[in-house]
C-alpha cells in the first residue's frame, strides 16, 4: 500500500470527501540540502549504506550546478577540507545560494581567508561553523521571498524552512483558502514566519510563538522590513503557551497580553512527533484548528484526541517524492 492509500485508510473514520493532493516534480525540488562530507564527496547515508554524491538530482538546480565546484575548491585545499565533516546548501526564489561548511576543528584566520576567496570566486555567501564558533563572508540572514514575492522572508543557515520550492507557495495558498471570518489568530510553531508573514493580510492581529531563537529573531526582522504592525510574538514553547494559557506568567512576553485578543482560529505546525497532551488540551478550546503535519501518524492520533471537532477539510502535499513523506494540511472546527 502506497503513502497515500494508506492516509486515505486511515483519514476515512474523520474525513470522507475527496482529497486534493498536490504532487512535486521528481528531482530539483530542494530549497535546503545537508550532506556529510567524507572521501573528497558528499555522503548521504540510505539503508544503512553510505552513498558518495558529486551532485544531488533532488537539490535545486542552482544547487545542483554548484556541487562539483565547491566539492572541487574544497578538495585541492587541504586547510580547507581538513576535519571538515558537514557541507549544508540552502537556496531561494532568485536562485542565490548560501553554503555552509561544518568543521571539527578549530577555525583560524588562515581558513577564513581561503574561503573568502573562494566565496569571491563563486560569487556566493559562505558560512564556517565549528564548535561556539560561526563566520560568514557577507551575512548571517538568507533573503527569500514568498507569496508572489509579496513578503520578504529571513533565515539563518541552521534554522527551520520549508525545503520544497514547488509546494511551498501552494501550501500558503491553501492556509489562506481555509479561513472564514477572520478575528485573531494565534500561531504555534511559528517558525520564521512562513505563514505568519502572509496570514498578518487576513487577521486583525496575531500572536505567533517559537521556542527557536534563530527562528525569531528572522522573523522579527522580517516585520520590521515587511512594514508589518499586527504580528506580535514570543519565544514560547508550546508547553510553555499551554502553561500561558493556565496563567502561567514569562518575562518573554513582554508587554503582550492574552486578554487582548479575540481568537477565532489557531494555527499549529508541529514537527513530526506532533501536538503533545498539554498542547491538544489548549487548542481544543479554539473553534477553529488550522492543522499543518509532516507526519500522518501522528496527525491521525491528534485529531483523534480532539473529540469536540469535525475534521472539514484536508489536502496533502507531496514535498518529497518517492519517499514515504507526506504532507497534510487540514482544518478542523468545533461542533
Amino acid at each position: 500500500m502506497n503513502k497515500f492509500n494508506k492516509f486515505y485508510n486511515n483519514i476515512s473514520e474523520y474525513y470522507s470527501n475527496n482529497i486534493i493532493t498536490n504532487f512535486s516534480p521528481s528531482n530539483g525540488y530542494r530549497y535546503r540540502c545537508e550532506f556529510g562530507y567524507y572521501n573528497n564527496f558528499y555522503l548521504m547515508h540510505k539503508n544503512d549504506k553510505k552513498i558518495y554524491l558529486e551532485t544531488f538530482e533532488n537539490a535545486a538546480s542552482c544547487i545542483q550546478e554548484l556541487m562539483p565546484k565547491i566539492l572541487n575548491q574544497i578538495n585541492i585545499n587541504q586547510s580547507v577540507k581538513e576535519k571538515l565533516f558537514q557541507i549544508n546548501f540552502r537556496s531561494n526564489v532568485n536562485d542565490d545560494v548560501i553554503v555552509s561548511l561544518i568543521y571539527h576543528k578549530k577555525i583560524d584566520k588562515n581558513l577564513i581567508e581561503i574561503i573568502k576567496d573562494i566565496s569571491k570566486y563563486l560569487k556566493i555567501n559562505f558560512i564556517l561553523r565549528s564548535k561556539n564558533f560561526s563566520y560568514s563572508t557577507e551575512s548571517n540572514y538568507f533573503v527569500d521571498y514568498i507569496h508572489n514575492d509579496a513578503f520578504k522572508i529571513y533565515q539563518t543557515d541552521n534554522c527551520f524552512f520549508q525545503p520544497n520550492k514547488f509546494i511551498l507557495p501552494k501550501m500558503i495558498n491553501t492556509v489562506i483558502s481555509l479561513i472564514n471570518n477572520p478575528k485573531d489568530l494565534l500561531e504555534l510553531y511559528c517558525g520564521v514566519g512562513t505563514f505568519t508573514l502572509p496570514l498578518s493580510k487576513v487577521f486583525i492581529k496575531i500572536l505567533a510563538t517559537e521556542n527557536d531563537r534563530n527562528s525569531i529573531k528572522c522573523l522579527n526582522k522580517a516585520i520590521i522590513d515587511n512594514n508589518i504592525n499586527n504580528i506580535s510574538n514570543s519565544r514560547l514553547s508550546s508547553n510553555e503557551v499551554a502553561e500561558l494559557f493556565m496563567g502561567k506568567i514569562f518575562r518573554r512576553m513582554g508587554d503582550i497580553n492574552l486578554s487582548d485578543y479575540n481568537f477565532s482560529h489557531v494555527l499549529v505546525d508541529p514537527p513530526r512527533s506532533g501536538l503533545d497532551d498539554k498542547t491538544l488540551g489548549i487548542i481544543k478550546n479554539f473553534k477553529n484548528i488550522i492543522y499543518i503535519s509532516c507526519n500522518p501518524e501522528t496527525y491521525i492520533d491528534n485529531i483523534r484526541s480532539l473529540k469536540n471537532h469535525n475534521v472539514k477539510y484536508v489536502e496533502l502535499f507531496d514535498q518529497f517524492p518517492n519517499t514515504n513523506h507526506l504532507e497534510i494540511i487540514s482544518l478542523l472546527s468545533a461542533k
